[in-house]
């Protein structure tokens, strides 16, 4: 299946299964649009279309829950399915597979355009504001209206060697300035930090509603150094378009709804937060970080805004960051030599969980590795991570589960777990949003991730085997029922 570039592309895939809802009646961007984003996402309902937003000028558009779970019957996992350009129908394994092999496959450059729909209106100095746009305050206690949930961050270290694109939330200020979460060790941490050495703001581009794939890349663990522009070519199959920005020396996707340019301050003067997270909580934290000044915003007529309402599972969060993780899990441990068929991050768990998958034939590919040998080691190959201290937990398992299938999950962590056995831990540094921690270790930016070993034993050694319909009962049994069974 080919990718779709263009966010109206996918807009209009969606209203083919009838999984977006237009909201035409006046809607009220203070709480208003996040109470309707929530309860679609709690709901698995379409993803809503607001095209009537108080205090914004006729024309101007904002889409809900652009990456959750879908609403079309048998394909929960459709929009993100066709964000990265796969089929609507693609299971939980499909998507996993797919986001790993690319990471194998050599990268495709982007290519420059001279321009593109993004540059349907060019607003420069004064007039380029916030104030024209809708910028919804999203949970109740937040610290602002967010300006940035689902877009992605363009910013390339001084001297020119690497370009990041990230995602990381922004609040707004006022109509000119911004300030948002720059946490280490995220790249876009790194880029600014190079900047802030040398005493310089940093220049970068905020993109909303750019190629449908781009916000899922920009959420992924990438390794140092991997520019998550080849990266998505290599996925695609294809090159992403750019243009040059109209003030700094930065290249967007041509067939973005919006770019904001600008420069990101050295200094972290901005008082940030808080804001309802992914943990499914809103922690009532500040903190201090860097100003984004805006200088230009480009944009197509009639722009749409996609905005994502953090909480309790499922929403982009747990689609966009959860999946790309385990797809970056899958890469490193396949890289490493370990016969392990899958990674998952289960969505209801917040991501706060990570499952690990072997083969089943594992023994006769390690014929001289104990359980706990091959445990140890991919405890060990996750732990160097970059990813690793968004992982409190991880989960090893047979295959014979269906890690996207919450019930058989819950299933087999209930019964293959060892109460206080079998089970590694290592300290390290953690993220502070994650809500299992204590106050103390949030703050400290530290604490114990925990694997677990749930592997089952040999067949020789005592497994027992599953009672159920798939499993204790012969083939010609099961269809005999299947066969008959609406007689």
């Amino acid at each position: 299946m080919t990718c779709i570039r263009d966010l109206r592309d996918y807009i209009a895939a969606l209203e083919e299964l009838g999984d977006v809802r237009s909201i035409d009646r006046p809607v009220d961007p203070h709480l208003e649009v996040g109470a309707i984003i929530r309860r679609s996402y709690e709901t698995r309902g379409p993803a809503p279309l607001f095209t009537d937003i108080k205090g914004t000028a006729a024309g101007y558009r904002l889409l809900g829950a652009p990456g959750a779970l879908s609403s079309a019957a048998g394909r929960p996992n459709a929009r993100i399915a066709l964000s990265l350009g796969l089929a609507p129908d693609s299971s939980a394994a499909d998507i996993v597979n797919a986001l790993a092999d690319a990471r194998t496959r050599t990268p495709i450059a982007p290519v420059l355009r001279k321009t593109g729909p993004v540059k349907e209106n060019v607003l420069l100095g004064a007039d380029a504001t916030l104030d024209r746009f809708p910028t919804p305050l999203l949970h109740e206690g937040d610290g602002g209206p967010y300006v940035n949930t689902w877009g992605t961050i363009i910013a390339r270290t001084p001297d020119g060697s690497f370009t990041n694109w990230s995602i990381a939330r922004i609040m707004m200020i006022d109509g000119k300035h911004m300030t948002g979460l720059v946490l280490h060790p995220q790249h876009i941490a790194y880029v600014w930090q190079q900047w802030a050495d040398l005493g310089k703001d940093m220049p970068f581009a905020l993109v909303q509603g750019g190629p449908p794939v781009l916000p899922f890349v920009s959420g992924m663990p990438l390794p140092d150094g991997v520019e998550e522009a080849g990266y998505i070519g290599a996925l695609t199959g294809e090159p992403v378009e750019l243009v040059q920005c109209e003030t700094v020396d930065l290249q967007v996707p041509a067939n973005a709804e919006i770019v904001i340019e600008g420069h990101l301050s050295a200094e972290r003067t901005g008082l940030e937060g808080p804001m309802g997270e992914y943990s499914g909580y809103r922690p009532n934290e500040t903190s201090m970080q860097p100003v984004y000044t805006i200088e230009a915003i480009t944009h197509r007529t009639d722009p749409i805004w996609p905005t994502v309402v953090e909480g309790e599972p499922v929403d982009e969060y747990h689609t966009a960051t959860g999946l790309t993780l385990a797809a970056e899990a899958l890469t490193q441990l396949r890289s490493a030599g370990l016969p392990v068929s899958s990674a998952w991050m289960p969505f209801e768990a917040a991501s706060h969980l990570l499952v690990v998958s072997v083969v089943p034939d594992w023994r006769g590919r390690l014929p001289a590795t104990s359980t706990e040998e091959l445990v140890q080691r991919i405890h060990d190959v996750l732990s160097e991570q970059r990813f690793a201290y968004l992982v409190p937990r991880t989960v090893v398992l047979d295959d014979d589960v269906d890690a996207s299938n919450v019930a058989e999950t819950m299933w087999a962590l209930a019964t293959r777990v060892h109460p206080t056995g079998r089970r590694l831990v290592r300290s390290g540094k953690t993220l502070p949003l994650l809500a299992c921690y204590t106050p103390q270790e949030r703050h400290a930016w530290t604490g114990d991730h925990v694997t677990y070993d749930a592997l089952m034993p040999a067949v020789e050694e005592g497994r027992e085997p599953r009672s159920s319909f798939r499993h204790i009962f012969p083939a010609e049994i099961q269809q005999r029922v299947l066969d008959h069974w609406n007689d």
